[in-house]
């Protein structure tokens, strides 16, 4: 629930009333501390603060559910801003100031008929009172400064105002799209895939020779696609919730890493530099979705040998696949790990996107880290936690 001065942003009816009672609250309280400083007024002053008072909490207490109702509120404040010049007998020196934060409130809110509806009651607000106290044409003049400025500053504030919201919704449009077409292509490729994998498991009994080992290669894949497809499914929910949810239990890091490169075509240009007793305590598909994504970027932008290491860092365990290539200018590598980072000679796709979600989804992080030659991609995983026993 959100508290203090949260509860003032936002949009809506409701927010743009509680805004509004703010502005009159603020009025009210000066109107108060104007009695100390003004006692032979404090009658008026009074009358003044409790009048913004009212409104104050009329602002705050009234359901609001049409969408301009609350912008009636800055009428009441006319009225209230006309009478306090009144009171004083055409001393305006708190009313210019106010109306111009009236029209400011109602840019933020509303359309800009409203802010050319205003413009009658404010002028007639500020100009009334001069005339009736008598004030000179200097004194009235003002008005046809004062209003326009209001006036600009409104209609200015309005269209920055409204040139957000548009761009905010075209935003979530484009977020929407982009979940939905996520969810689709993962809940899509799983029925074919289901049946290409019942078809090659059956054509994998009766085969022979080469024809076996071309067949697990193709069984490997589609496991693999199976997996990317769980995998969007479940970053999808990282973005929705800020939650995945990991099966993390304690491999050895080299046969992890092994299994893992077993889906990379090349493997031959990838060395593995891990002592057999380390090991990590991970989700085993994420982890070998990590790797994969990193050593086929070190496969392609970079140049062999790609060299895959683990080691313990404390109480973090770091993987660091490090390629031979031409490496990355400093001023893109923070950038890498970036949702639609832009692919190229020069970076990557939104597999080291994938990749820093899973890290972190971990409790780690992912940097890239520069080498002489090439470049080291460093993941971090935080170790084991120790068992009661230990």
């Amino acid at each position: 629930m959100q508290t203090g001065l949260f509860r003032l942003l936002g949009t809506g009816p409701r927010a743009a009333a509680r805004q509004a009672a703010a502005l009159f609250g603020l009025a009210a309280l000066l109107a108060l501390v104007g009695i100390l400083n003004d006692p032979a007024n404090s009658r008026k002053l009074l009358v003044v603060a409790l009048l913004d008072l009212a409104i104050t909490l009329f602002a705050l207490k009234w359901r609001w559910t049409r969408p301009h109702a609350p912008a009636l509120l800055g009428v009441a404040g006319f009225v209230v801003l006309g009478l306090s010049t009144w009171s004083f007998g055409g001393v305006a020196t708190g009313t210019g100031p106010f109306l111009v934060l009236l029209f400011a409130w109602a840019a933020l809110h509303f359309p800009r008929w409203i802010l050319l509806t205003y413009a009658a009651p404010a002028t007639l607000a500020y100009l009334l009172p001069l005339v009736l106290t008598g004030q000179p044409p200097l004194v009235l003049g003002s008005a046809f400064v004062l209003m326009p400025v209001a006036l600009a500053v409104g209609l200015l504030i309005e269209a920055q105002a409204r040139h957000l919201r548009d761009e905010r919704e075209r935003l979530a449009r484009i977020e929407r799209w982009r979940a939905a077409m996520i969810n689709t292509l993962a809940h899509d490729v799983r029925s074919p895939l289901g049946t290409i994998q019942i078809a090659l498991e059956e054509l994998r009994e009766d085969a022979t020779g080469l024809t076996v080992q071309i067949l697990d290669t193709a069984l490997r894949q589609t496991n693999r696609i199976s997996r990317l497809a769980d995998g969007l499914l479940d970053l999808e929910r990282i973005d929705s919730s800020g939650h995945l949810k990991l099966d993390r239990r304690s491999y050895p890091a080299r046969g992890l890493v092994k299994d893992a490169l077993s889906y990379v075509r090349s493997d031959a240009d990838v060395r593995v530099d891990i002592d057999e007793q380390t090991t990590v305590y991970v989700d085993k598909q994420r982890f070998e979705q990590v790797l994969f994504n990193l050593v086929g970027n070190a496969l392609k932008y970079g140049k062999p040998p790609v060299v895959v290491t683990f080691v313990r860092d404390g109480d973090m365990d770091r993987l660091e696949v490090r390629d031979h290539g031409p490496g990355i200018p400093e001023e893109l590598r923070p950038k890498l790990f970036g949702q639609f980072a832009v692919g190229g000679p020069d970076g990557v796709g939104l597999g080291l996107w994938i990749v820093r979600q899973l890290a972190v989804a971990h409790g780690g992080q992912a940097v890239a880290e520069a080498r002489e030659p090439g470049v080291a991609m460093v993941i971090t995983f935080p170790v084991a936690p120790l068992s009661p026993q230990g």
